[in-house]
């Protein structure tokens, strides 16, 4: 992958902050005309640098009123384990992410539900679902105080 200079980096933020900006717009705000600007983002996205464009929903709105995020430790750890965790993982809609990590526990799971009840219901599944875990535990978010996609592009 090509180093970002300091235009790839300011579009990045631009986009970042506003996806659905025109090329037009876009090219006014880093200082290049339309096509070069147009080339650029093309160049982004074919290299891998912008992975996508997303609507961000309000999690409210569809009833997803409740964040949870759980630790798991497993009782046995191997590729095969750690494989099989994946493949069960991803097919689980209530997860929004999974990160497998270093410390006390394996997994972290950050998840969106209704209720407490739907909570109860998903950690039986990852429970049953997953290799034999050896520990879990949860916590259930009170109060969101910040949530950002944006990734410093600056530096």
């Amino acid at each position: 992958m090509r180093d970002l200079d300091r235009i790839d980096r300011r579009i990045l933020d631009v986009l970042q902050k506003n996806g659905r900006i025109s090329m037009t717009e876009l090219a006014q705000q880093v200082g290049l005309s339309a096509t070069p600007c147009t080339e650029r983002v093309r160049r982004l996205e074919r290299d891998g640098v912008i992975t996508g464009y997303h609507a961000r929903v309000s999690p409210q709105a569809l009833g997803k009123n409740l964040l949870v995020f759980v630790e798991i430790k497993l009782s046995a750890r191997s590729e095969e384990v750690f494989e099989r965790v994946r493949r069960e993982l991803i097919h689980i809609p209530e997860v929004m992410e999974c990160h497998l990590v270093s410390g006390d526990f394996d997994y972290l799971i950050k998840a969106r539900i209704g209720e407490m009840s739907e909570y109860r219901r998903l950690l039986g599944d990852l429970l049953t679902q997953l290799p034999p875990a050896a520990e879990s535990r949860s916590y259930v978010v009170m109060e969101e105080l910040k949530e950002s996609l944006i990734l410093d592009a600056a530096n």
